[in-house]
C-alpha cells in the first residue's frame, strides 16, 4: 500500500486502531500492522511468506521496539488463517484490524480463495471489528463478505474496501 493510500486509510479508520488486534495479512514489509501500533493497537501479527520480507519486518519491530507486542509468521498465509482462527485467534476477545493487501493479481488468480478466506474472517471476527482490503478495479467488490458494511474508495490504480463488523 503507498504511503498516501496507508495515511487516507488510518483517516478514515484511525478510531479501529484504539485497543484492537492488528492482523496484517501478506504484510510485506509489515508497514500496516505497525502503523495500528503506532496507533494504539494491543497486538500486531505480521504474516509474510516470503522469508526475506519477514527478516526485514523483524528488524523493523526490534528497531521500533515492539517485539512485546508483535509477532512475525512466516507461513502462507491462506493456511495460517485456516489454522489462526480456529487456534490462537479464537481466544482474542478484542476487535480485529484486519489488513488484507495481497498482490493486485491475486484476485484474479486466487479470487475464490481470498473470498472464502475474507467471508471465514468476517464470520467468527468479534464484534467492532474491521477489516481492509485493497485490491484493483479488477475485483469486484460487491462480491466481498455481505455481512459487513463496507465503504468503498478509489486511489487509483488501488480501491480501498473497509468492512466494519457490527
Amino acid at each position: 500500500m503507498k504511503d498516501r493510500v496507508r495515511e487516507a486509510v488510518f483517516n478514515l479508520i484511525w478510531p479501529a486502531a484504539e485497543g484492537a488486534v492488528a492482523i496484517d495479512l501478506f504484510a510485506g514489509t509489515g508497514a500496516l500492522g505497525l502503523e495500528a501500533l503506532s496507533r494504539g493497537a494491543v497486538a500486531a501479527w505480521l504474516i509474510e511468506a516470503h522469508r526475506a520480507a519477514a527478516s526485514a519486518i523483524r528488524k523493523n519491530v526490534e528497531t521500533l521496539g515492539v517485539t512485546d507486542c508483535t509477532r512475525v509468521v512466516v507461513a502462507d498465509t491462506f493456511a495460517w488463517v485456516r489454522s489462526a482462527l480456529t487456534g490462537e485467534l479464537a481466544n482474542r476477545r478484542e476487535p480485529w484490524l484486519v489488513f488484507c493487501c495481497p498482490p493486485y493479481e491475486y484476485y484474479v488468480s486466487r479470487d475464490q480463495q481470498l473470498l472464502q478466506m475474507l467471508e471465514e474472517i468476517a464470520a467468527v471476527a468479534p464484534p467492532a471489528s474491521t477489516i481492509v482490503v485493497e485490491c484493483d478495479r479488477r475485483f469486484d467488490t460487491n462480491r466481498l463478505p455481505a455481512t459487513l458494511s463496507w465503504d468503498i474508495r478509489q486511489y487509483p490504480p488501488a480501491v480501498i474496501a473497509i468492512g466494519r463488523k457490527q
